[in-house]
């Protein structure tokens, strides 16, 4: 669970705050309310930011330890009759 605090809190306890977020605890901070930012420890961002990879290689990697490449899947067969054959409605312009 996460603490909240508005930003005029913040000011006045950053010390604290930061040193919640050092253990681990996420901290919102709020204007008039709404929440707008988090504050959290740097291990935490580290965690959040790193090893971030694209679509592209998470399902090369998912494909490898699936064994999907044994399969030999034809996607053009696999999804021939998915797509509509047909031109599709008439559009003015």
């Amino acid at each position: 669970m996460t603490d909240r605090h508005s930003i005029a809190e913040a000011r006045r306890n950053l010390p604290s705050l930061v040193r919640e977020a050092e253990s681990g605890k996420a901290v919102e901070l709020t204007r008039r309310g709404a929440p707008v930012a988090v504050l959290i420890g740097r291990r935490e961002f580290e965690r959040l930011s790193s090893g971030r990879r694209g679509f592209g290689d998470a399902y090369r990697e998912f494909a490898s330890a699936a064994g999907l490449e044994g399969l030999a899947l034809d996607p053009d067969e696999l999804f021939a009759d998915v797509r509509e054959k047909t031109a599709g409605r008439e559009v003015r312009l």
